[in-house]
């Protein structure tokens, strides 16, 4: 039977931090994949054979199979947004003053615990409009856009009516698939939130960062469901907010779905630096990181470089435009 190298030992070849020196580490069995995030707007099973899928060997009784297969096409479902114009209110600053809009994005079919509520202004909108206008004016074309007023616009009877106006805008556009998937529609949701977020974490504000991050994850999420890699930034700095608060047990979880994320695409610049950091925690929690550890060895042999960005050096370069 093939020897492995633990970290820590003659063979590891990584630096040992000092949380892991005199620590002992207990390993236990390797967690079972989860399913594969595919190209469309639901999850793709692993292939039978794969493992965390019952196999023609499955010790699994016929209802557990029957529960097993229940639960899996719950993930089949496509992700459908509702969108709400709940309230405005008017802000006024020293040269401007203008309407915020607060938008509340609910996952339709079942309950959601994790309700988006976000604030735009009126140009806010506009940008979005202009930028769509560039990539998908055919698409877009019979989608009415709310128009501009030079006066009236703080009436109540203004701001009445351009909240239902903008709400049916939002659902017009989610309604078209290229645009709901675009990164146009996906930053206007989500760009001014993680901006925030990731200039937090590099000014080092990591309980602040990390409640911004905790509203903002679960809307990335729903609107990338198409390419689950478009999350993994994200929850990579959510890993490193909790590793540098001290919750390794929390990092280390939210590094697991990061790594779900990245099935298959062990070329993303992320992956071999979220492969160290998720090691690491793993041993310091007393996990299994020899596998973690091999697959680090692995994605390094495959994609060699003379120094790879740490996971916290590759975070603090998002958003910084």
């Amino acid at each position: 039977m093939a020897s492995h190298k633990h970290l820590g030992s003659p063979g590891w070849t990584g630096p040992i931090s000092q949380d892991m020196a005199g620590t002992t580490p207990k390993a236990s069995a390797p967690r079972p994949d989860l399913p594969r995030p595919g190209p469309e707007d639901h999850l793709v099973l692993p292939s039978p054979d794969a493992q965390g899928s019952p196999s023609s060997n499955s010790s699994m009784t016929t209802r557990e199979l029957q529960e097993y297969w229940r639960t899996q096409k719950c993930c089949w479902k496509h992700v459908k947004l509702l969108f709400e114009i709940t309230s405005a209110r008017i802000e006024e600053r020293k040269v401007s003053k203008f309407v915020m809009y607060q938008i509340v994005v609910i996952q339709t079919g079942s309950f959601d615990s994790n309700k988006a509520v976000l604030e735009r202004r009126y140009s806010d909108f506009e940008t979005l409009q202009k930028k769509l206008l560039k990539t998908f004016r055919e698409e877009i074309e019979d989608v009415v856009f709310p128009k501009k007023h030079l006066i009236g616009n703080f009436t109540e009877e203004m701001i009445s009516e351009r909240k239902l106006a903008l709400k049916e805008y939002l659902s017009l556009l989610y309604a078209i698939r290229c645009v709901r998937r675009s990164r146009e529609f996906i930053d206007f949701l989500t760009r001014p939130e993680l901006k925030e977020a990731f200039g937090c974490l590099r000014a080092g504000q990591y309980a602040k960062a990390l409640d911004i991050l905790t509203r903002v994850v679960p809307l990335q999420e729903k609107l990338t469901a198409h390419c689950p890699a478009l999350l993994v930034p994200a929850l990579c700095a959510k890993l490193v907010c909790y590793r540098d608060l001290e919750r390794p047990a929390e990092a280390f979880a939210v590094g697991e779905r990061a790594l779900q994320c990245l099935q298959a695409r062990e070329g993303h610049r992320y992956y071999t630096p979220l492969l160290d950091a998720m090691a690491r925690l793993a041993y310091l929690l007393g996990r299994d990181f020899v596998s973690l550890q091999k697959r680090l060895e692995e994605s390094q042999l495959r994609k060699p470089a003379l120094r790879g960005f740490t996971l916290k050096e590759l975070t603090v370069q998002e958003y910084l435009s």
